[in-house]
């Protein structure tokens, strides 16, 4: 056996700095290098950032990118580092004719070994995902290479991502080209309960190859995605050996005790994938004998987050990059002392610092005076920056001047608090965080250019029975402090914003449950409908209430258009209303009961 000391690079680049993402690749590997490590992996494309869409369609782009690898590896030689293995995701091109169908410039979702001042080898992603929000097979062709590169007597191979998560292609001939650890970098979003279904894949892989694998994944906020690291090492028989922390950069450190190299020979041969391609398998070498034998580290397994916790720190995460990626200082939100607004005021304050949250009230005549309280409770307990700005009058300038009653008057008042958020925006620079639950958009019940104005939606996938659960998470969390949580000393979130029932207040005495079921029973429905697709037959059997099934298709159906308007947010369920679910808004189909 052999001894290889590998670090896996946990990290958060930026969409297009390509600048910024090598200064950083240049750092993490000196870190490496100082704890002893024989090999780097970052993750995929990570010196372009991912997910990158259509600027892969810009040849420009791609040449910069092809460019600054190239670039990369020499200054690594330049500053010293050149002597240890560096693997690093990016975007290339394949030397494809142009023809229809094909993506401009036939970019690939590339990964380059770096060594020496030289890129010595490069794969691309075989697998293009096509299903929920990836839409690869529009931006990169595939790739058909397996490098297998021996490293300290050890021969390692590197596929990419989706080639994990798939039958056949490279990761099927990995056992053939007799591999003693396979490396692959990844961006793998976050969703719900993932991590677990993660590990179960990582480990039969594992077992497949016959071979260590070491999967390091992207961990950030990009526009609607979240990532959340979770970097996994197993054993050939798919054994648990380390771990990286979810929703943080890391580098995570192993020894691995891995077979020595049984082949020979180098070069290419090729190997039917299993899946009607072939794999062209190249074997090179950068040394042939184990280190010396010296002593291991003990590998680092991070405890894993309950369900609440991953949640709330995915949210966190994602305000958290997207006010910094797009150079916001400070954010803005409308406070009205209910569960929403309070829950989303908090996950800013975690994010940022309380001392950059700044919230607005703006009671109207309907407003009750204990939101009013409760609203100023939350400011007094999280210390965040607050104003008052009474909507009545300014309610009754429009109304002088145009008539409006029923629902037209209600979403007025909506619309003058948007109005007021977007204004203090545009002066002082802040973000307009808007407040809005799934079962809000899901259902129609935002004001479109009101209470959906602004630039970014902590909780657009958030269900509002989720809303009440992660606030008593949250509050439960009070006095300590860590990466996503600011160690408030009291619980940040009233209990009268939790525990009151909900109500929009642009009405005398309105309560959502007005025109809404109880959301637990709608939450359900919502969840079969919106993330499982079900029609309207399979709802029924699946015992929801047959006028309910209508009502509430109908209302979603409906309210396409609405959310087609809606500012971005943080993914976090299998479907989000965004990247995930594209439906017509011009569309007379309507399911129909059986």
């Amino acid at each position: 056996m052999a001894q290889l000391r590998i670090a896996l690079a946990q990290t958060d680049p930026v969409v297009g700095d390509l600048a910024a993402n090598t200064d950083k690749l240049i750092q993490w590997t000196r870190r490496a290098a100082d704890r002893g490590a024989h090999l780097v992996v970052f993750t995929e494309m990570f010196l372009t950032g991912y997910p990158v869409e259509d600027l892969v369609l810009r040849s420009s782009f791609v040449e910069a990118s092809i460019t600054a690898v190239g670039a990369l590896a020499r200054r690594l030689a330049d500053e010293g580092l050149g002597e240890i293995p560096v693997i690093v995701g990016y975007v290339d091109r394949a030397d494809l004719a142009p023809r229809v169908g094909q993506p401009k410039g036939s970019p690939l979702d590339a990964a380059a070994l770096l060594h020496r001042g030289q890129v010595v080898t490069k794969t691309a992603k075989h697998h293009l995902q096509n299903y929920g929000v990836f839409d690869e097979y529009r931006y990169f062709v595939r790739g058909d290479r397996l490098p297998v590169f021996r490293l300290h007597g050890v021969d390692v191979a590197i596929a990419v991502c989706e080639d994990l998560w798939q039958e056949g292609g490279p990761v099927a001939v990995v056992a053939e080209a007799g591999a003693g650890l396979l490396v692959v970098p990844n961006a793998s979003p976050y969703e719900k309960e993932k991590d677990d279904v993660r590990l179960a894949l990582v480990s039969r892989r594992a077992r497949e190859a016959g071979c260590a694998l070491a999967y390091v994944n992207q961990v950030g906020g990009q526009d609607e995605l979240v990532f959340d690291g979770d970097s996994i090492i197993v054993s050939a028989s798919g054994e648990l050996v380390a771990r990286a922390a979810q929703f943080a950069e890391e580098l995570l450190i192993t020894d691995l005790e891995l077979p020595e190299a049984r082949f020979g020979g180098l070069g290419t041969f090729q190997v039917d994938a299993g899946d009607g391609t072939v794999i062209t398998v190249e074997r090179i070498e950068l040394s042939a004998f184990p280190v010396e034998p010296y002593a291991p580290e003990p590998p680092s397994i991070a405890p894993h987050l309950d369900d609440s916790a991953e949640i709330y720190s995915a949210l966190v995460l994602a305000v958290r990059d997207y006010v910094a990626k797009n150079g916001f200082d400070s954010v803005i939100l409308g406070l009205s002392g209910g569960i929403d607004s309070a829950l989303t005021a908090a996950i800013a304050s975690d994010a940022i610092g309380p001392d950059r949250v700044h919230v607005v009230m703006m009671p109207s005549p309907y407003s009750s005076e204990h939101s009013l309280e409760d609203a100023w409770e939350l400011v007094r307990r999280q210390g965040i920056n607050a104003r008052v700005v009474p909507i009545a009058d300014i309610v009754d300038g429009f109304e002088k001047e145009i008539e409006l009653s029923g629902l037209a008057a209600e979403n007025l008042q909506a619309r003058v608090r948007g109005m007021i958020l977007m204004g203090l925006s545009n002066q002082h620079g802040h973000l307009v965080l808007t407040t809005g639950n799934k079962s809000e958009l899901a259902t129609g019940y935002s004001t479109l250019y009101g209470d959906s104005a602004g630039g970014f939606a902590p909780i657009k996938d958030v269900l509002k029975t989720e809303v009440w659960r992660l606030s008593r998470w949250r509050n439960a969390q009070a006095g300590i402090s860590g990466a996503f949580l600011h160690g408030f000393t009291v619980p940040p979130i009233p209990e009268n914003s939790i525990e009151k029932e909900p109500s929009a207040e642009l009405r005398p005495d309105q309560r959502d449950t007005d025109s809404l079921p109880e959301y637990d029973v709608l939450d359900r429905l919502l969840d079969d409908y919106v993330e499982k697709d079900m029609g309207s037959a399979e709802l029924i059997a699946a015992g929801h209430d047959p006028a309910l099934v209508a009502r509430v298709i109908r209302l979603v159906d409906l309210a396409e258009y609405k959310r087609r308007q809606y500012p971005p947010g943080p993914k976090i369920t299998l479907k989000n209303f965004g990247r995930d679910r594209r439906l017509p808004i011009t569309n007379r189909w309507r399911e129909t009961p059986a």
